[in-house]
Parts: C-alpha cells; structure tokens; sequence
C-alpha cells in the first residue's frame, strides 16, 4: 500500500492547480478533489485569522484516523499539501521537494501563466520520480 494518497497545489486564490493520485483506495472524481482544495484553503486562511500566536501561516499537519494531510505554503501563498497515510513521516521535506520542483519546472517554464492549471510535462516526469523515490524509502523503514 502507497504511504502517499494525493498531491493537491492550490493558488494564493484557492484555484486547484494540480492534483495527483498515488494511491487506488478512495479515488476521487474532479469535483470532489475541487472541492477539498477550497475547504483546505478555506480553513487555512480562517486558522491564520483565528490563531492566537501572532505570524501564524495556518495549519501544517491535519491528524485523522485514517489519513493525515500535510500542508507547505510558499511566500507567495501557493499551497502544497500531501494526503498520506497516518504516521508517515518526513512529508514536510517532500513537500519542499515538490515546491523546489514547482520553481524549477513550472514557473520557469516560458509557457505557463501565473495561477492556471500546471500541463508541464517535465513536472509531471521529475514529481513521479520524487514520489517513486520516497515510496521506496519509507519501504524501507
């Protein structure tokens, strides 16, 4: 069974960006998956507002029995977050893999426009790799 459920990007406007699958339980259809990117967004923004630590960036870490969702916000307000099995560690170095990879592969891509849906083929190849890599290291835990 795959440690890593779903990849979700969402931009600084709660756009759903990008959206992967690794896993085959629960799949999603694209209406769900738009609709848990806003409630992510949604309950993001609203847990910076009502935090009582002053600079808080919102939630980082969503505990569930089931799944855990683990959350990266770049400076610019594009969020990153990893759907994953309970317990599974290292998803914040992931997740700032993936922001190194978005940076390398999509915003320096003369092609892509600012806040629309990522079609960068070589994202795609170098985030499979990534994710295939982490796979096989937390199989060997």
């Amino acid at each position: 069974m795959a440690a890593i459920y779903s990849l979700f990007i969402i931009n600084k406007s709660g756009g759903l960006i990008f959206y992967k699958e690794y896993g085959s339980a629960g799949r999603m259809d694209t209406n769900d998956s738009l609709r848990l990117a806003s409630l992510w967004h949604s309950m993001h923004a609203i847990s910076q507002q009502l935090s009582p630590t002053n600079g808080c960036s919102g939630i980082e870490l969503l505990q569930a029995d089931t799944f855990d969702l683990h959350c990266f916000q770049s400076l610019t307000g594009t969020k990153f977050f990893v759907v994953c099995e309970p317990g599974t560690l290292h998803m914040e170095t992931l997740l700032k893999v993936i922001y190194e990879l978005y940076t390398d592969y999509v915003l320096k891509n003369p092609f892509y426009e600012m806040e629309m849906p990522i079609r960068c083929e070589l994202f795609d190849l170098n985030l499979s790799q990534v994710i295939q890599k982490d796979r096989g290291a937390l199989l060997g835990r």
